[in-house]
């Protein structure tokens, strides 16, 4: 549920304002065997910049704006865009950013400073045999269990909790709580949304206080142990690092592994394709995050500015869906089609300038090793007789309720 829609703005000229919704619109409400993407790539044949009511969960209003250019040019622009919303804190009730997502230049390159070592490629290089062995678990106790699952909740969500829980130094007995905050957060209603922020900003807070007396060789210690300028890091400042930790590294990646999934199972040529020569799966799994972008970054303007010969008003909020510009056909030859060996990919998933993702490096390891895992170890699957994947659209895109069958593979051998 989400708030009423707010008037549109006097500024905004009635010609601009377009029915369409990140969350309402036609293709974008949960709806069974649908495609958010392609609907959201209609957008590419109408005009470049125009403004959406109620797009966001508070019913504020945005400005959408369609093409790869003018997203770069926005998101590139910290000054003129901010990004800093307090977006986890304000459901709460409270004022605090989470660091270095909210916070804008000139301050945010000592932040990213700081956390850049903990995700760079050495270090993920150094995490590989953790991030396969728990995807091969996860994947052989779902095996397990027959030949059908809803692969979103036995695999994509837990394995990127999982991987959460290893920085944050904690074992995986604790899986199967965390999963239930993460399923709580990310897809409960309203009160179960709040509850389940409350208690992993809470048990975030506990473990902050821990290391700080008792560090460890984990995230948590690093952050609760590190100076700024010669100063310590605050209870507010741990406590925002940490949270986009956890939001940051559990819907964007089980969402990317989702869509994989779908598209996979609805293309057996190409599941045996990237069997049968796994060294493919590496082009493949770029050329999906490109074709099923999961994000739309969204900032505020700091004063008024021009864009496509649009006037954006100081306050007012500009969307840049990743799923637009990763198919704008000014950018990519064949841009609305998937072609898994595409090669020199310079698609924005992972978005564009000083905020680009901090953990796409990890990221990208998690999709890759979960598609190794997961075709070397599970037959040709469908989507299973009978059922249908809910997709949705928002500001991230996703899919529920994947149920996978290889049962017509496992009796054939």
């Amino acid at each position: 549920m989400r708030a009423a829609v707010q008037p549109v703005p006097d500024h905004v000229p009635q010609e601009l304002v377009s029915s369409f919704n990140l969350f309402t619109g036609p293709g974008m409400e949960p709806a069974p065997m649908g495609d958010p993407h392609a609907a959201i790539e209609t957008l590419l044949a109408g005009p470049p910049v125009f403004f959406a009511p109620g797009n966001t969960r508070n019913g504020e209003g945005t400005w959408v704006v369609v093409r790869a250019e003018d997203q770069r040019r926005v998101l590139q622009d910290g000054e003129t865009f901010s990004s800093n919303r307090n977006i986890f804190a304000s459901a709460l009730g409270e004022s605090w950013p989470m660091i270095p997502l909210e916070i804008d230049p000139p301050e945010h390159s000592k932040w990213r400073s700081l956390l850049n070592p903990l995700l760079s490629p050495r270090r993920v290089i150094g995490l590989e045999p953790i991030v396969r062995e728990r995807a091969i678990s996860l994947i052989e106790a779902m095996k397990s269990r027959g030949t059908d699952a809803d692969v979103m909740k036995d695999f994509c969500l837990p394995f990127a909790v999982s991987i959460f829980l290893q920085f944050l130094g904690i074992g995986s007995e604790r899986l199967e709580e965390f999963v239930g905050w993460a399923t709580d957060l990310l897809h409960g209603t309203p009160a179960q949304r709040t509850e389940a922020a409350r208690t992993v900003v809470s048990f975030l807070d506990e473990l902050r206080d821990l290391r700080r007396q008792e560090p460890t060789d984990d995230f948590m210690s690093f952050v609760t142990q590190a100076r700024i300028e010669g100063e310590s890091l605050s209870d507010m400042e741990v406590r925002g690092m940490s949270v986009l930790l956890f939001i940051a590294g559990l819907d964007t990646v089980a969402a990317a592994l989702g869509f994989d999934f779908y598209y996979l199972a609805q293309h057996a040529d190409q599941q045996e394709l990237l069997r049968t020569d796994p060294k493919r799966i590496q082009l493949a799994a770029e050329e999906m995050l490109r074709a099923f972008p999961s994000v739309t970054p969204v900032r505020r303007a700091t004063r008024d500015v021009e864009l496509q010969g649009i006037t954006i008003r100081k306050g007012d909020l500009v969307a840049c869906p990743s799923m637009t510009a990763n198919r704008d056909p000014a950018e990519f030859p064949d841009a609305g089609k998937i072609v898994l060996n595409r090669e020199d990919n310079r698609h924005v998933a992972f978005a564009y300038g000083p905020h680009r993702c901090l953990g796409s490096h990890l990221a990208r390891r998690e999709i890759v090793i979960g598609l190794e895992e997961f075709l070397a170890r599970i037959p040709t699957f469908r989507i299973k007789p009978g059922t249908a994947p809910i997709t949705h659209g928002g500001f991230v895109f996703g899919v529920d309720n994947l149920q996978l069958d290889w049962s017509e593979q496992e009796k054939a051998q």
